[in-house]
């Protein structure tokens, strides 16, 4: 159905003329467009049955991370209209700092910017101070340490049956789980996906943070990799300084742990491929597991 169509169909009267389209996220069509009054608003439409599953679980993790974000006056969404078919929302305050243009990434902000990183280190101390206990009496998701490492062995064992994996990273993906100066001894509470495309900002200001799909309590360097991936070691050290001095918890083997989750995208990916049963994503994942093929 046509967004603003699926929009009316639910209440809410937009614009036509004022429609854009935001293709970024795997899970959700992301279509924005203002009402009569000049507010805008943001549809998440998506894009698998299973997606729509997944909404009320957003939905509580969304009401235990925003008391914790106001406090940095950053905001989350607001979900005004839920169904299977459609979440609205008032768009939040300022502008991804990423954005894609068909399959090219367009930046809005500089991602080795060290005043972003020092920003970042401190949301995420905000974000990972949350006690697991209150996220589980939220009905949050919660892995212990654990369950983080025995899940990403499982994930891995499931990808070798279905593809075939190039031995160079086969044998890194053994190596990285056999590695227990990596894996962390404490979880917290994390989004999962924090990258500059589900971040919000307003002269260098972070001002919100979206897609709250992936987050749970788990390892806390799966909120460093993106930063480490694209800005490498210098901005990873100046994000955690920042978290650190906002009272988060480190470890020796943080930094490796972050790189590994990073360099670990084609093991996503081909989860990613295998939960939604598209062959193109399929071959895609092929393609990144076994490059030489």
């Amino acid at each position: 159905m046509d967004p603003i169509a699926l929009a009316a169909a639910h209440g809410l009267v937009l614009d036509p003329e004022s429609v854009s389209v935001n293709e970024a996220g795997l899970d959700f069509r992301v279509v924005m467009a203002a009402d009569a009054d000049g507010v805008t608003w943001v549809l998440r439409i998506p894009r698998r049955p299973e997606v729509a599953e997944e909404a009320e679980k957003e939905a509580r993790i969304l009401q235990l991370v925003r008391p914790a974000l106001a406090e940095l006056d950053i905001a989350v969404p607001d979900w005004r209209i839920r169904s299977r078919e459609l979440i609205a929302y008032p768009a939040l305050p300022g502008h991804p700092g990423l954005t894609l243009d068909g399959a090219e990434p367009i930046w809005h902000m500089d991602p080795a910017s060290p005043d972003y990183a020092a920003r970042l280190g401190t949301l995420l101390g905000a974000l990972h101070a949350i006690d697991p206990d209150e996220a589980r009496d939220a009905g949050v998701e919660v892995r212990s340490p654990d369950e983080v490492r025995r899940q990403w062995q499982e994930d891995m064992d499931r990808v070798r049956d279905e593809f075939t994996i190039a031995p160079a990273l086969d044998e890194a993906w053994r190596a990285w789980v056999d590695d227990d100066a990596s894996w962390p001894e404490h979880t917290v509470m994390s989004h999962g996906e924090i990258y500059p495309a589900h971040v919000l900002l307003d002269e260098g200001r972070i001002t919100g943070v979206l897609d709250w799909t992936t987050a749970r309590v788990d390892d806390p360097a799966r909120d460093f990799s993106f930063q480490i991936g694209a800005a490498g070691d210098a901005m990873l050290q100046a994000t955690l300084e920042a978290y650190t001095a906002a009272g988060g918890r480190t470890w020796p083997g943080l930094a490796t742990q972050a790189r590994r989750i990073w360099d670990a995208s084609p093991l996503t990916y081909a989860l990613f491929a295998l939960t939604t049963g598209d062959p193109a994503h399929r071959d895609s994942a092929e393609a990144m597991l076994n490059p030489a093929a």
